[in-house]
């Protein structure tokens, strides 16, 4: 299994609304991709800014081709990001996870 990561920071005073269309726009697209084992979107506030990281799971990296295209580790945006994001970061981050299970409900 490989774990995918994107992070951006968004201002304070925009990251709930961020997060909320994370939730409904982002998260929603990454599970359209059958072969998606689970869409976190995580935040915290660090200063002045909103971390907000998109932790996302999958079988190989042809399943993430599937959701990101050829050039898999490049960021995909969305028409909302640039009125909030403070930077736009290009790349994004695989990792080989060990122990590829969930225990319970813990992918929804």
């Amino acid at each position: 299994m490989i774990a995918r990561l994107w992070t951006g920071y968004v201002p304070n005073e925009k990251a709930e609304e961020y997060v909320r269309l994370m939730g409904e726009i982002a998260i929603p697209d990454y599970k359209s991709i059958s072969s998606n084992r689970g869409a976190f979107c995580l935040h915290r506030q660090l200063g002045p800014a909103t971390m907000v990281t998109m932790l996302t799971f999958w079988p190989d990296i042809e399943a993430i081709k599937q959701f990101a295209g050829e050039v898999y580790d490049t960021a995909k945006y969305y028409d909302f990001d640039r009125d909030f994001l403070l930077q736009m970061p290009e790349k994004v981050e695989h990792f080989e996870v060990i122990g590829n299970e969930f225990y319970g409900d813990a992918i929804t």
